[in-house]
């Protein structure tokens, strides 16, 4: 018999009308979650909500920007199903792909930070303030990524931005520990999506092979929904005494010294003798 790991919960996944956002719903649907979908991308988180069944998902319009968008989102999910126990926040943007420390702008850097960090930090504010207000010992997961761990992971705004969001992660945790609530990330190394193939032009099959090149575990690809299930594990009570934490979905990619492996590997020293 299968199990519902979350059964019975209300969740929000913001960004989720594609890429890993989009996985998560599906997936947190599956198994037993009633979900918001909340996105900028109307036409297909309409999608999304008609595929996974609109007794089980609803969608909500959901600029990470505007503050009072978040909200509603929040306060939909409470009026909507008397509650909410898991936030996902995943929405988040790239920024120019091409635009290195030289000749960065601060528009830019404004608008990724102003997405990928102050939208986070909100999205956890209003779904830590519902869930206090419900006594729900609730779940708060956000997407972090290898570029929290690393340079060289994407353009400098991105990876700056992705260090924050890992900061604040942590200072939640500490902070919402005291009414049960759990806050945790997650940290994928490249996945072909539509906003990773938008960035570099390719298509997605181009984008997965230029990832899986550079990766350290050879013989998967890591796919939107390998960090759906990691999302998942911690949305879910299996990781009742998880928080602080950010798991790493790369492969060993960010304890390894790369260059070096390779270097080693090209010159024979990893053949077997």
């Amino acid at each position: 018999m299968t199990t519902l790991r979350l059964e019975g919960k209300v969740a929000i996944v913001t960004g989720a009308a594609s890429g890993i956002g989009e996985a998560a719903a599906r997936l947190f649907a599956a198994n037993g979650a009633t979900v918001v979908v909340a996105d900028i991308q109307d036409r297909l988180g309409h999608e999304v909500v008609a595929s996974i069944g609109p007794d089980k998902s609803s969608y909500m319009h959901c600029d990470m920007t505007d503050e009072e968008q978040v909200k509603a989102a929040v306060d939909h999910a409470v009026s909507a199903y008397g509650r909410i126990d898991i936030m996902y926040s995943n929405a988040g943007i790239l920024g120019s792909p091409f635009a290195g420390i030289l000749d960065l702008d601060k528009q830019e850097m404004d608008r990724v930070m102003a997405v990928n960090v102050t939208g986070t930090a909100v999205a956890i504010k209003h779904a830590a303030r519902a869930m206090v207000a419900h006594g729900v010992r609730g779940s708060i997961v956000c997407t972090a990524s290898v570029a929290a761990h690393q340079g060289g992971h994407g353009p400098a705004a991105y990876v700056a931005s992705k260090h924050a969001v890992l900061g604040l992660v942590r200072a939640a945790a500490g902070e919402l520990g005291q009414h049960g609530i759990r806050v945790n990330c997650v940290s994928p190394h490249g996945v072909a999506t539509p906003m990773s193939s938008a960035a570099s032009g390719l298509a997605a099959e181009a984008v997965e092979g230029l990832f899986c090149a550079v990766a350290n575990l050879k013989g998967v690809a890591l796919r939107a929904g390998h960090v759906a299930e990691a999302a998942l594990f911690l949305a879910s009570e299996e990781a009742a005494y998880v928080s602080g934490h950010d798991l790493v979905v790369d492969g060993g990619t960010t304890v390894v010294y790369s260059a070096l492996a390779q270097l080693m590997s090209s010159a024979g020293f990893n053949k077997s003798r």
